[in-house]
């Protein structure tokens, strides 16, 4: 009994984890809904002398609003963004008056990000425009979105470097000298005090200890590996 009791509650601390990889969600496009430009159409008649006169106007205007709600309604696959620096694909909805009241069409064209056209063509309701314009951008996602993860992958820095672009090792160099407290100079250069260590890459070098009243002491080492111990003996200068 209490082998099952705790094999129940094993399969109830995994099921939330389950869970969480089961509903990990790809990420959605982001676009953004340019401003419609809507169509009016309108007419006069006149006359004189007592003749029919009259003034007829009509059309519809698709409010940008409006085209974001049937966005949401239709596509739900997308996040409709309010910036296009932003924004995965930009989508163009210019609704168009034709002759008569009746025909009218709606121009549709959607752009990625790199500014090319993906669909562009005309419907007779913004609902087909809507719908053609989200398929367009679910069928186009999965490559852009291939593309993106490739371009961030060279982006970043490889994690094996290039043999020939590592920073050189680091070798030491002990010098001392008797009397202590000389100047040390490495390949011409004032790096410290006797006793000291100093670090060198590995290669030819020169090796310079200095005290006033003494002869200068001067060796050229190799370098190559590990810990180089170098004892100056310097002479005095005779008086």
């Amino acid at each position: 009994m209490r082998l099952i009791v705790n094999s129940l509650v094993i399969l109830l601390l995994l099921i939330p984890s389950v869970a969480q990889t089961t509903t990990a969600a790809a990420p959605k496009p982001r676009v953004f809904i340019s401003d419609s430009q809507s169509w009016e159409m309108s007419g006069n008649a006149g006359g004189a002398n007592g003749t029919f006169a009259a003034h007829s106007a009509g059309g519809a205007r698709p409010q940008t609003a409006e085209i974001v709600k049937t966005f949401g309604e239709r596509c739900p696959g997308v996040i409709v963004n309010n910036k296009p620096d932003k924004a995965d694909y930009v989508v163009l909805l210019d609704h168009e008056g034709g002759k008569g009241l009746i025909k009218r069409d709606n121009k549709m064209a959607v752009f990625n990000k790199d500014g090319d056209s993906i669909v562009s063509h005309s419907t007779r309701s913004l609902g087909n425009s809507v719908k053609d314009a989200c398929d367009a951008i679910m069928a186009d996602w999965p490559a852009r979105t291939a593309k993106n993860a490739a371009a961030s992958q060279e982006a970043q820095p490889s994690s094996v470097a290039d043999s020939s672009m590592q920073a050189p090792s680091v070798k030491r160099i002990s010098v001392s000298s008797t009397p202590p407290n000389a100047d040390i100079e490495v390949d011409g250069n004032f790096v410290g005090n006797t006793p000291s260590i100093i670090e060198v890459t590995p290669g030819e070098h020169s090796v310079v200890v200095k005290k006033a009243g003494y002869k200068t002491w001067e060796r050229n080492l190799k370098v190559t590996g590990g810990s180089v111990n170098v004892a100056a003996e310097l002479e005095k200068l005779p008086s």
